[in-house]
């Protein structure tokens, strides 16, 4: 056989009885590599969403002039000693106390997300530890945010 001529396209029995060509099949596996490519797709964007968080982050922090950046756990079962109804002011106030005690600043800004950790199951309940991101800019002002997103 010369290498010019096609080879012939070998068929197969179908569970029906029919015959099945290799043109046929290729069209089914066409129809899954679509649906694979769509989900590695997906994948993708998902991988650049959070990279381009990361990077608008980075420039945020150096417009803000950071200066320090620290990741804590911060222990906040010293505020389950206190009557129900006061345990998650405390555990704010023990959070900034830490805060005040390891990074000296100026004036201290604690994020809605940090906040709403703490009093997500109310006053009475406050987490027992939380993880924290304490940024210290130019001005000697520390930023608190959540170390990871849950």
């Amino acid at each position: 056989m010369s290498m010019n001529e096609e080879e012939p396209v070998p068929e197969e029995e179908t569970e029906e009885g029919g015959v099945e060509s290799e043109e046929s099949r290729d069209i089914e596996g066409d129809e899954e590599e679509t649906e694979e490519s769509e989900e590695i797709e997906e994948v993708e964007q998902e991988v650049v969403e959070e990279s381009t968080q990361e990077e608008e982050f980075e420039r945020e922090t150096m417009e803000e002039g950071i200066v320090e950046e620290r990741i804590y756990t911060i222990p906040l079962s010293k505020a389950w000693v206190s009557p129900r109804k006061k345990r998650a002011p405390r555990a704010v106030r023990i959070l900034k106390g830490f805060i005040t005690r390891h990074m000296k600043p100026e004036s201290i800004t604690i994020s809605g997300e940090v906040n709403e950790r703490i009093w997500r199951r109310g006053i009475q309940k406050p987490p027992r530890k939380i993880r924290v991101r304490a940024a210290k800019d130019e001005d000697g002002k520390v930023s608190v945010y959540l170390a990871e997103a849950d």
